[in-house]
């Protein structure tokens, strides 16, 4: 089973997804979305969330005020971290995740440690928590259907743009074959390569 929560301080929301336990953090891990955020409280065991970017987003895009409630929401489900003041929560998007055989279930790595980003939590804000419960929904999904759609989809998406990329390649070889046409022709065409019916030296105007 898979928590999801709505992040709604901006418009539109953002959705928050965290596991029941370790076997759904470790489905989490397995079949995320690229535009995934991963949350958990650094150093202690805690739930992981996942904050789910709009299209087109880095993190980089998101507001401050979503990083927060995100860290407020994977402090809160920890055991030792919701009791505990001051703690870090860590954060990097889904594909810097590392996951090796000798892991346990729903532990992981970073590919690039320099990647992973802190945010500091002085305490636990329970307007925020329970704004967040409030919207809490129990689903069930396939992850890995829908991580195979969502790919699905996105080979077709960057098949059309391929397409779209090729058909403006091929109408700005013939907009420039047409240009050097018309410069041809218009070489052709200047003055002192035109003749008249007085050339050839016959320039009076009497008639025989």
């Amino acid at each position: 089973m898979v928590f999801l929560f709505k992040c709604e301080v901006v418009s539109p929301p953002y959705m928050l997804y965290m596991g029941l336990d370790k076997n759904e953090n470790e489905d989490l891990i397995k079949w995320g979305f690229p535009e995934d955020v991963w949350f958990h409280v650094d150093k202690v065991s805690s739930a992981h969330v996942y904050l789910r970017l709009h299209t087109g987003e880095s993190l980089d895009d998101v507001p401050q005020t979503v990083i927060d409630e995100c860290a407020q929401l994977v402090k809160a489900n920890s055991i030792q971290g919701n009791k505990m003041n001051n703690v870090d929560v860590v954060f990097t998007m889904w594909g810097n995740l590392k996951k090796t055989a000798g892991m346990d279930v729903g532990q992981v790595g970073f590919h690039k440690s320099k990647d992973v980003r802190k945010v500091r939590v002085e305490k636990r804000i329970n307007e925020i928590v329970n704004r967040l419960n409030k919207t809490k929904e129990e689903k069930f999904p396939d992850l890995r259907a829908e991580r195979e759609d969502r790919d699905k989809k996105e080979r077709e998406d960057q098949r059309h743009v391929q397409q779209e990329q090729r058909r403006r390649e091929k109408d700005e070889m013939e907009r420039k074959e047409k240009e050097r046409e018309i410069r041809s022709y218009s070489s052709l065409m200047t003055e002192d390569k035109m003749t008249t019916n007085k050339d050839g030296g016959n320039d009076s105007d009497d008639f025989m």
